[in-house]
């Protein structure tokens, strides 16, 4: 995909139904999926990666009563969930039996749809110290 859709589909999308929320009601919570590597200089090497900085970026600079990145790595389908990418559901198939392994020796990396989902609805509900969330702290947020 070239930079200039890509950013249509990722940053004119989401800042567009961003800015309608925000205008009309400034007083919500904002969450936002990312992913593990996002840019926030804008400036490096990675088309996708500075396209999500730049978006993470300008929600962050919008009025609502907070706004939360989450830059999940790895996410572990829970709950019989399937992916829609014929290629993650192969890359799964793979990696599924050895992801338990990878949530003990790599949680700043790995994460599970249910710990997301949880952290998520956390950040939502109440405030939480940090506006970016990584793998560990999406693990933190949902356990604790």
């Amino acid at each position: 995909m070239s930079e200039a859709e890509y950013t249509r589909i990722t940053y004119d999308l989401t800042i567009g139904a961003a800015g309608t929320l925000a205008r009309l009601n400034p007083a919500m919570t904002f969450v936002y999926v990312s992913g593990m590597g996002t840019d926030s200089t804008e400036k490096g090497r990675t088309m996708w990666a500075r396209v999500k900085g730049a978006t993470e970026n300008a929600l962050l600079r919008m009025p609502f009563k907070a706004a939360y990145m989450f830059r999940p790595g790895f996410i572990q389908p829970m709950h019989g969930e399937k992916p829609k990418s014929a290629f993650v559901r192969i890359a799964l198939t793979v990696i599924g039996p050895v992801s338990p392994l990878l949530m003990k020796i790599g949680p700043k990396y790995v994460t599970t749809t249910e710990r997301l989902g949880q952290a998520m609805l956390i950040a939502a509900k109440n405030r939480v110290p940090k506006t970016v969330l990584e793998s560990a702290d999406i693990n933190a947020l949902s356990s604790g």
